[in-house]
C-alpha cells in the first residue's frame, strides 16, 4: 500500500464505483404517504430461567431469539418484502431488562443456506471457502464479558446457536442488538437482523418521564426497494468485487414501515431514536418548526434537557427525545429528514388530556473525567487504501488490517485518551465495544502541512462537543479534517473486544480492529 494512499485525504470517486441498478428501483414519492400506522416492536418474552454463573442459587431470565426469513409489508400498496428477522419481524422484539439483573439470550440461526444479497468473496472474512450464511449477534452498548460480546469471527451457521450471558451492570440506556459477522455484517443488517434492548433503572424511573404507551421507539434505516417491493442492494462496477464503499437508499423505514403515521395525544411523548442504517446520517426536524428536547444519548440520560430543532444521529447512535404536542391538538405534523424528505407523520388528537409526566430540569449527575486521569494517549488514524483511480478499495484504522497483531491493549480500570485523526473525506462514527466514554473536543488540522511536511498544524481552537453529545457515549462522529478526542475508562472485563467504524460497508472491509483489555 502506498503511503500517500493511507496517510492523506484523497478526492474519491473520480469514476463511478456503483453500477447502475440491474432492475428498476421504486420511487417512494409514487406511494401514498401516511396510510400505514407505525409498528411498535413487540416486547420479548422470557422462555424460562437459568442459574446465574455468578450465583447458581439465583435464577435469571432466559430468552430465545431466533433468526429466520420473514415476509413483511413495508407499505400498504406494496407486496410483502423478503427479509431476515428476529422472531417474526424486522426490527425484532425489544428486550426489556433491569439494571443489575443479568439475563441469558440464545441467538439461534434458523436462516436458509443461501444469502439473497450479493456477497463479495474478496472481502476479508467473506472468502468463498466460508459458508454464505453465517451470523453472530453483538449487543451494541452492552458492558458484557468478551465471550458474550459477539466477536466477529465467532459466527455460526444455520442450525446452530450461541447463548450469551449479559450481566446488565450498567445504568439505564437504549442498547441495540445486530449482526456482527466478519465480512457479512452490512448484508445481514440490511436483510433485517437487528432490534432494541432497553435497560431500566430506579433513578430513571423516579424522574417520571413519559412511559408506557407514551414512550415510543423510532428505529430508522434506509433501503432501496425494487418495483416488486424486494430489497435491492447495489454492487460496484468491478467484476467479481461487488463491495461498495457506502450504501444510501432512497426509502426511509421507521420501525420497518415506509412513510407511516402515529396517532398521538396533545401531551408529552418520549421517543427513543436509533439510527440502524448502514451508512446514512439522519437529521430530523418537524415540518412546523416545532422545538424538541433531547434528554439522552447512546449511554443514557444527559445531565439536563437540551432544547433542539433537529435530531442528529449517525449510524449506531441513539437519541432520547421529548416532544410535547400539547399546543398542537387536531394538527398533523410531518417529521422530515435532509432535503425535506418526509419520514413519518404525527396525528394529534383533539381535546385536552391529562399529562402526569414530567421533564425535570436536572436528569442525572455526570462528572467529567479529568484529562489528568488518563495514563496514556493513543493516536488513531482513520484512513483508506485507494486504487490508481482514487477509488476507495478498503478503509483502515492505523493502516492495519483486521488480521494484523493487536496494537491497542489498555489495562482494566485504566483511563486513556484516544485521539482520532480523520484523514478521509467521510465522517466516521467510531464505536468501541464494552466501554462508554466522554468526548473531550474536536480540532481542525492543516492537511497540507501534514501531507507535505509531516507536521501536525492545527487550524483553529478546540471546540467542545455539542450539548447533545455531552453525556456518556459509545459511538462518536469523527469528522473529516478533524481530530476528535475521547476519554475512555476501560471498565468491565478483561479480554478481546473490537473498535470500528459504524458505516457498515467500511466496517466490513477492514475498518475494524481488535483490542485487548489486560487484567
Amino acid at each position: 500500500m502506498a503511503a500517500a494512499a493511507f496517510l492523506f485525504p484523497q478526492t474519491k470517486h473520480t469514476r463511478p464505483q456503483t453500477a447502475p441498478p440491474i432492475r428498476p428501483v421504486l420511487d417512494p414519492n409514487t406511494l401514498t404517504p401516511f396510510v400505514d400506522p407505525l409498528s411498535i416492536p413487540a416486547i420479548a418474552r422470557s422462555a424460562g430461567e437459568r442459574p446465574s454463573p455468578l450465583d447458581p442459587s439465583l435464577k435469571l431470565p432466559y430468552y430465545r431469539m431466533s433468526m429466520h426469513p420473514v415476509q413483511y409489508k413495508l407499505h400498504r400498496d406494496l407486496k410483502p418484502t423478503k427479509m431476515w428477522g428476529v422472531g417474526s419481524s424486522s426490527p425484532g422484539p425489544t428486550i426489556e431488562v433491569k439494571s443489575g439483573q443479568g439475563m441469558f439470550v440464545e441467538w439461534a440461526n434458523e436462516l436458509p443456506a443461501s444469502h439473497f444479497l450479493p456477497i463479495d468473496h474478496t472481502v476479508h472474512g467473506a472468502e468463498s471457502d466460508k459458508p454464505d450464511v453465517r451470523s453472530v449477534i453483538h449487543m451494541h452498548g452492552a458492558k458484557v464479558p468478551p465471550e458474550g460480546d459477539g466477536y466477529p469471527e465467532n459466527w455460526y451457521v444455520p442450525g446452530k446457536s450461541a447463548t450469551y450471558f449479559y450481566p446488565n451492570e450498567q445504568e439505564a440506556a437504549l442498547l441495540w442488538y445486530h449482526d456482527h459477522t466478519l465480512g457479512l455484517n452490512r448484508l445481514n443488517v440490511m436483510a433485517g437482523l437487528f432490534g432494541l434492548c432497553t435497560v431500566r433503572d430506579s433513578a430513571e424511573q423516579e424522574l417520571n418521564l413519559p412511559k408506557g404507551q407514551y414512550e415510543i421507539p423510532l428505529i430508522l434505516c434506509d433501503r432501496m426497494i425494487d418495483v416488486d417491493a424486494q430489497l435491492y442492494y447495489p454492487v460496484s462496477q468491478f467484476a467479481g468485487k461487488p463491495w461498495i464503499p457506502e450504501f444510501f437508499g432512497n426509502s426511509i423505514l421507521v420501525n420497518g414501515k415506509l412513510l407511516p403515521y402515529l396517532e398521538v395525544e396533545p401531551r408529552k411523548y418520549r421517543f427513543r431514536v436509533l439510527n440502524a442504517a448502514n451508512g446514512r446520517f439522519f437529521h430530523l426536524a418537524m415540518a412546523n418548526d416545532q422545538g424538541m428536547h433531547q434528554i439522552g444519548t447512546d449511554q443514557g440520560l444527559l445531565s439536563a434537557p437540551v432544547a433542539i430543532k433537529q435530531i442528529t444521529v449517525a449510524p449506531g447512535e441513539r437519541a432520547d427525545v421529548i416532544i410535547d404536542f400539547a399546543d398542537h391538538a387536531g394538527e398533523t405534523i410531518v417529521i422530515k429528514n435532509d432535503f425535506s424528505q418526509p419520514v413519518m407523520q404525527f396525528r394529534v388528537s383533539r381535546g385536552k388530556v391529562s399529562d402526569p409526566s414530567s421533564m425535570p430540569s436536572t436528569l442525572r449527575k455526570i462528572e467529567k473525567i479529568p484529562e489528568g486521569k488518563a495514563v496514556k494517549t493513543r493516536v488513531m488514524i482513520l484512513g483508506e487504501d485507494d486504487d490508481q483511480y482514487q477509488n476507495a478499495m478498503r478503509m483502515l484504522l492505523n493502516g492495519a488490517h483486521w488480521s494484523m497483531p493487536v496494537t491497542e491493549n489498555p489495562k482494566l480500570n485504566s483511563v486513556e485518551i484516544w485521539e482520532l485523526r480523520n484523514l478521509t473525506d467521510d465522517t466516521h462514527p467510531i464505536h468501541l465495544h464494552l466501554v462508554r466514554f466522554q468526548i473531550l473536543d474536536r480540532q481542525r488540522y492543516d492537511a497540507y502541512s501534514l501531507q507535505f511536511h509531516n507536521i501536525l498544524r492545527y487550524r483553529g481552537e478546540k471546540t467542545a462537543p455539542d450539548p447533545t453529545e455531552a453525556g456518556w457515549k459509545d459511538t462518536v462522529r469523527a469528522e473529516p479534517g478533524m481530530i476528535t478526542r475521547i476519554i475512555v475508562p476501560f471498565e468491565g472485563y478483561p479480554g478481546r473486544y473490537v473498535w470500528h467504524c459504524h458505516l457498515l460497508e467500511h466496517e466490513d472491509n477492514e475498518m475494524m480492529r481488535p483490542y485487548d483489555v489486560l487484567a
